[in-house]
């Protein structure tokens, strides 16, 4: 089963961590490294991948969740729901992992072993390609070089474009790798391969899907260097594999022994009334798309609300009286409500969502407790399963097989390859609805609501999709301006954020290269009194595209 691997053992690798950043030079001298020359790969695979996927989740089910808008916090929420992320925004850990990862990759070509020199290359690129994603331009070439000295602790930065040429060419290089038959490999230990398990077809499928993300990632800013590698991979399947049914999701379960490799949400090991299942709420945006189109996800995904509110008007003005489960309120209590708190009450007698980035959250929809991330009896928890620290569904969601049908729908769209997009976005729905277990209301839901109709279709269905999992969604709407979402009164700057701050110490420590990675984003609109290290700043991949905005 593939799973988070159990602390204990990143912990013990973690002491190869021999990062390029400057100010981590007590790391580069450890006494303990683990290098190369007396490392097992199969034990560092657990490491690099359950590490990158603990990172996936913890971006797509935290603030970049309340930036699509999936979910929002009725409490300490500044972040989650304002963007009010400052620059305090290290990429670190992310190079850790990476650093763990080159150690691998050395390895692997000292062994001369194809099997784990793809993986490597395929980790690599994804997170690269989540660095660039996130900051921009980023150290890349002569990143991960600190054991070599001093001088390579401030490394200059890569143009962004640069980084995305790098990790196609990676990825190429790793499905060739990785292009022979199973029996060939020598030295796979699949216990240790929580990915997926030893299988290496489904690892070069991995590289390929991952190959067209990035392609797609890039059309909007570079449409015919993308269109030839989308055609180049769609047009040679028997080459170029994807992962294109749910049995290959590149997905890593949660094995729930202790909080740090738990479900982020679990009440196991946080049993805080006020903890952060509590305090997170589903998100009224996300809940009624979720409702107009009739989607049986929306059941796994969150709890139907507690008590809901019934008006009876003609009521005694201060008449609240709860009946047979439902709290029956005057039309009175309701317009003080409502004057109160600029919002409409949701009578909805199953789903209610929390608005995007209110000020005033812990008292929405007539909420008793006003107290700060604490149970709502009148807005939609998530499903009791988040308070689990492992179960069916709690996994990190890497690279999905709805996410690469979706990206075929929209290159057919586009015209770049033959097809129908209407049979490719519905096996695009059929397959998440695989992944969450309600596969058998595909058929009412695709001839119902969620009938295809139109482009933007692609792009919606792809964000409901991507739950737990948003950072791509986010990625996506930053590429396309879809879905239309628009950010809540209280939020920072009234649009959604395009990127992460570059971080203060990186500032002080790397100046002259941080420098002149900042001047060469791009202001919009919305920057206030940031400078151009903005999170509303456009980098490379935006710059002259005018989307999102």
């Amino acid at each position: 089963m593939y799973q988070i691997v159990n602390k204990v053992i990143v912990i013990l690798l973690s002491v190869i961590l021999l990062i390029s950043c400057h100010g981590l030079e007590d790391l580069n001298e450890s006494p303990n490294s683990i290098s190369k020359d007396n490392v097992d790969m199969n034990l560092l695979l657990p490491t690099v991948i359950s590490s990158t996927a603990v990172a996936i989740t913890n971006l797509g089910f935290g603030d970049i969740s309340g930036v699509m808008q999936h979910t929002q916090q009725d409490g300490w929420s500044d972040s989650y729901n304002a963007y009010d992320w400052g620059t305090n925004t290290k990429w670190n850990s992310y190079y850790a992992i990476l650093t763990n990862n080159k150690t691998l990759i050395e390895k692997a070509e000292i062994e001369k072993s194809d099997y784990h020199l793809g993986i490597g290359l395929v980790m690599k690129s994804y997170l690269f390609g989540l660095i660039t994603d996130l900051w921009g331009d980023i150290p890349y070439s002569d990143a991960l070089k600190g054991e070599q000295g001093t001088a390579f602790f401030d490394a200059p930065y890569d143009a962004q474009q640069t980084v995305y040429e790098n990790i196609l060419e990676d990825l190429k290089k790793a499905n060739m790798l990785l292009s022979k038959n199973q029996s060939d490999y020598k030295g796979i230990d699949e216990a240790q391969d929580v990915l997926f398990n030893g299988d290496v077809t489904k690892w070069r499928k991995f590289a390929n899907s991952l190959a067209l993300r990035y392609y797609m990632r890039l059309s909007a800013k570079e449409p015919a260097f993308a269109e030839g590698g989308i055609k180049t991979i769609l047009n040679n399947p028997g080459q170029y594999p994807l992962i294109l049914n749910a049995s290959d999701d590149a997905s890593v379960a949660y094995i729930g022994t202790s909080s740090s490799d738990s479900w982020p949400t679990n009440t196991v090991f946080d049993n805080s009334s006020t903890g952060t299942y509590f305090r997170t709420k589903m998100a009224k945006t996300f809940v009624d798309v979720l409702k107009d189109l009739e989607d049986p996800r929306l059941a796994v995904w969150a709890n139907k609300i507690d008590v809901p509110l019934v008006l009876e008007t003609g009521a005694p003005d201060d008449y609240d009286e709860v009946i047979n489960g439902e709290r029956h309120v005057s039309q009175k209590i309701v317009d003080d409500y409502e004057n109160t708190y600029g919002f409409p009450v949701d009578y909805d007698k199953e789903y209610v969502g929390l608005p995007t980035a209110i000020s005033t959250g812990s008292g929405y929809n007539l909420s008793e407790t006003l107290a700060q991330g604490t149970l709502n009896f009148h807005v939609s928890q998530l499903n009791n399963m988040y308070k689990q620290a492992s179960g069916e569904f709690l996994k990190a969601r890497l690279l999905s097989a709805a996410e690469i049908n979706f990206i075929i729908a929209e290159a057919v769209t586009k015209g770049w390859v033959f097809g129908v997009a209407e049979t490719y976005y519905d096996e695009g729905i059929k397959q998440s609805f695989k992944a969450w277990g309600v596969e058998s209301a595909y058929s009412q839901y695709i001839s119902g609501n969620a009938a295809y109709n139109n482009p933007e279709d692609i792009i919606e269905q792809k964000w409901i999709a991507s739950w737990t999992a948003t950072t791509e969604a986010w990625f996506d709407y930053r590429r396309t301006g879809l879905p239309n979402l628009t950010a809540g009164p209280s939020a920072k700057r009234q649009a959604l954020p395009l990127r992460l701050y570059y971080d203060l110490s990186e500032i002080s420590n790397n100046a002259d290269h941080v420098n002149s990675a900042i001047e060469k984003l791009e202001k919009t609109t919305f920057n206030g009194s940031d400078s151009k290290n903005s999170a509303w700043s456009k980098m490379w991949l935006l710059s002259g595209t005018n989307k999102p905005y």
